[in-house]
């Protein structure tokens, strides 16, 4: 069976796609970038766009059963290879050692977003 976990502080996008897809035990998160609840694009430095997009991917897998402690795997997206540094030295503030398996793209927003994530995550055990 397919779910698609919301709830009303769930980020949304105007965009055609769920915030996340849980098969099972698995999550599936779509692309969390710095956006209120109603998708509205907040403009911030990298850090703050970058906590703003995890804390919006927390809340996402809080909704379907996880946390980020369970998440196996993260798809970065950063504009700009400049902020790489920064990313690197912000990400273990959210996720811990062994690290989830990550790519990371670089120059691949548009100038409206800085930073964009996505990830697989398992629901946490009951």
């Amino acid at each position: 069976m397919i779910d698609y976990p919301a709830a009303p502080d769930t980020p949304r996008s105007h965009l055609p796609f769920s915030p996340c897809t849980r098969v099972g035990d698995l999550i599936f998160v779509s692309g969390q970038a710095s956006v209120d609840a109603t998708g509205q694009i907040i403009s911030d430095s990298f850090e703050g766009e970058m906590r703003r997009s995890i804390e919006n991917l927390r809340k996402v897998l809080e909704t379907a059963g996880s946390d980020l402690a369970h998440v196996v795997q993260t798809r970065n997206y950063v504009r700009d290879a400049s902020d790489l540094a920064q990313f690197n030295a912000i990400y273990p503030d959210y996720f811990r050692e062994p690290y989830p398996a990550r790519t990371t793209i670089t120059n691949c927003l548009t100038e409206a977003l800085r930073y964009e994530i996505e990830c697989i995550a398992v629901v946490k055990a009951t």
